[in-house]
């Protein structure tokens, strides 16, 4: 038996935030608005997670209005979305996902991020793709307003 869920978040840019994307710190100008640590990228990995499973959104989990939230490391986050996936017994198979910015350039931290996500699945880093794309400066994304990220994710019972 196979699951399959598609996630996908913005954040727009923020001063004195650091810019977290995939659980990486990348060295920028500004960082991400969000009441959690705002990583694009993870926060549309867990909605994958959730969408697969038929488990609601990170909104649910995780609300905006809980100050226990505040700042909070989405890695965290996502390794108790997947306790609780793992516990039912579902293994993933592979997750794509992309990062849609035209700044920060994130292609030298990407290594980093496939560790990042693999150790929170518990996975092989094989199983990870994380890859990048601007819009071609159109769009919020383009204007340099903040960032977008998708994610795909496919489990198998075990």
């Amino acid at each position: 038996m196979m699951r399959i869920g598609q996630g996908f978040d913005v954040h727009r840019f923020a001063s004195n935030r650091p810019c977290i994307i995939g659980g990486v710190k990348i060295p920028y100008e500004k960082g991400l608005l969000g009441h959690s640590d705002a990583d694009v990228l993870v926060h549309a990995i867990m909605d994958s997670v959730l969408g697969a499973h038929s488990l609601g959104d990170i909104g649910t989990w995780f609300p905006d209005t809980d100050p226990a939230y505040g700042n909070a490391d989405s890695i965290k986050l996502l390794s108790r979305i997947l306790s609780d996936v793992k516990l039912k017994g579902w293994k993933l198979v592979n997750l794509d996902s992309t990062v849609i910015a035209e700044k920060p350039r994130i292609a030298g931290h990407v290594p980093e991020m496939r560790r990042n996500l693999a150790r929170a699945f518990s996975v092989e880093e094989n199983c990870i793709s994380v890859k990048a794309t601007t819009t071609e400066r159109m769009g919020f994304c383009g204007r340099g307003e903040g960032i977008a990220a998708m994610a795909v994710a496919l489990f198998e019972k075990k």
